[in-house]
């Protein structure tokens, strides 16, 4: 077979599909293979009359691609990749470079880089965000890895990735190691954390201002229009707007309230532990779709034990606004625990990660893209070295200007026992990082006294530690 395409895929499920869709728009020859012979038949058909080759083994697969290979890995995420790895190993010469655009846990990819350490061969861990549309359309794209191969394959990734509306590319270099999936993982624990607090204005809406769905969806198009334009919010809208065609109802009345996740959070949440970043609005958000998921648990507790019936006095349109103000400044806190994250790794890894740069990325492409990244664009620029984006003068005006209907709205939410567990964190996060004194000099207390831990001094120098015979 002649080697004629400049970019090669492994797994052509929907995402790997459109991504070679997506390539071949611009110009390029790609060469696909999968294991499943259904998935070479529908990939066949999808790239009729294109520049595309559809391989039907392995060795016929790396025999269509130029020098030095490029091959793009879109299996699932785990002993997938590495069976891919060893299946194409043994195939590959020096200078080929292969890039897992999967969901990676970032020690995974780091692992992989040091494996093939000293073959010759270049490994890219790449976060990919947008989902299928994206993947066709131009996704927001977050290499890492093997900086060597960056300058190959950077004109194929930044031709496919997507462009704001300025024309800026969604698409560079993110840093050595696992730095690519690891800004990937922040990104959709992020994502975790906006989706979660959009739940919870819907559900106020519904639970205590007895909003229709439509009425909901006029509210998210409106809400869509400002500081909260995003992506998320947008198709809000759309999905409360949505009939389902067997009932007639709201499509959103006939879903089961179960929630699934495929990891990310829980990895970002995880992670956050590790390094004792505060990402608590984040973890909070996989822990409610953890509690989704017992249903039937909930229905019987939901025959036994009580709680406030909400009922809601007042002015409808005010309090409106007040939730409005409550989901802007909980994401703000949500993408502050995201980026102090992306911090605390940089420290422990060194991968001299650009937080500007990587908001940027953000902007377009990708699901949390709003209009708001461009401020937090603007605050890394005034200060690259800012720890926490509520210490930029924009974010610190709009909390303080914003936490009083915030209060109003989670104060409301429990005195009705309505759950906002996100938003909830989300304040007091913000309570925990504006206070200069914490109640943690007692709590340190106990553990000298159980544990002759230490404690430090208020009169005493930092570092400096002491014990009390209790």
């Amino acid at each position: 077979m002649e080697q004629c395409a400049e970019m090669g895929i492994i797994g052509l499920g929907v995402m790997g599909e459109n991504l070679a869709l997506n390539i071949e728009s611009r110009g390029y020859t790609v060469a696909g293979f999968d294991l499943s012979e259904a998935k070479r038949a529908s990939f066949t058909l999808a790239t009729q009359g294109k520049r595309a080759v559809v391989a039907a083994s392995t060795a016929e697969f790396i025999a269509a691609l130029k020098l030095p290979r490029k091959i793009l890995i879109m299996v699932p995420a785990g002993k997938a990749v590495d069976a891919v790895i060893e299946s194409l190993r043994p195939h590959l010469t020096a200078g080929d470079i292969l890039i897992d655009g999967g969901n990676t846990l970032f020690t995974d990819t780091e692992r992989r880089i040091q494996a093939l350490e000293g073959t010759g061969l270049h490994f890219i861990g790449s976060g990919v965000s947008g989902g299928e549309e994206g993947a066709l359309k131009g996704p927001s794209l977050m290499p890492g890895g093997d900086e060597a191969a960056w300058p190959e394959v950077k004109p194929i990734l930044q031709a496919i990735a997507a462009r704001t509306e300025s024309g800026d590319i969604c698409c560079d270099w993110i840093g050595g190691g696992g730095s690519g999936h690891f800004v990937k993982m922040v990104h959709n624990g992020i994502e975790y954390g906006d989706m979660q607090m959009i739940t919870e204005a819907y559900w106020l809406m519904e639970r205590l201002l007895g909003f229709s769905t439509d009425e909901m969806a006029d509210v998210f198009e409106e809400w869509n229009k400002g500081d909260l334009d995003s992506y998320l919010i947008g198709i809000t809208a759309n999905i409360l707007r949505r009939r389902d065609e067997r009932t007639g109802l709201p499509l959103v009345q006939v879903i089961l309230d179960t929630a699934g996740q495929k990891g990310t959070g829980k990895w970002t949440s995880q992670v956050a532990f590790d390094l004792g970043s505060p990402a608590q609005t984040i973890a909070e958000a996989v822990f409610a779709r953890m509690l989704s998921a017992i249903k039937e648990e909930r229905v019987r507790a939901s025959q036994v034990l009580s709680g406030p019936v909400a009922a809601f006095q007042g002015d409808k349109a005010v309090f409106l606004e007040a939730i409005r103000q409550a989901l802007y400044c909980s994401k703000i806190c949500s993408y502050a625990q995201g980026f102090q994250l992306l911090r605390a790794a940089d420290e422990v890894h060194h991968w001299q990660l650009r937080l500007g740069p990587i908001a940027s990325l953000w902007r377009a492409g990708c699901i949390i893209r709003a209009r708001f990244l461009d401020r937090i664009c603007a605050a890394f620029d005034r200060d690259p070295g800012l720890p926490n984006l509520l210490l930029d003068p924009f974010f610190t005006e709009v909390m303080n200007r914003g936490q009083a209907a915030w209060r109003t709205v989670v104060s409301s939410a429990i005195q009705n026992g309505i759950p906002v567990p996100a938003m909830t964190s989300a304040l007091t996060y913000f309570d925990s990082y504006r206070s200069e004194r914490l109640p943690a000099n007692l709590l340190q207390a106990q553990r000298d006294c159980f544990g002759a831990h230490t404690y430090e001094r208020v009169d005493a120098p930092r570092g400096q530690f002491f014990h009390t015979d209790w």
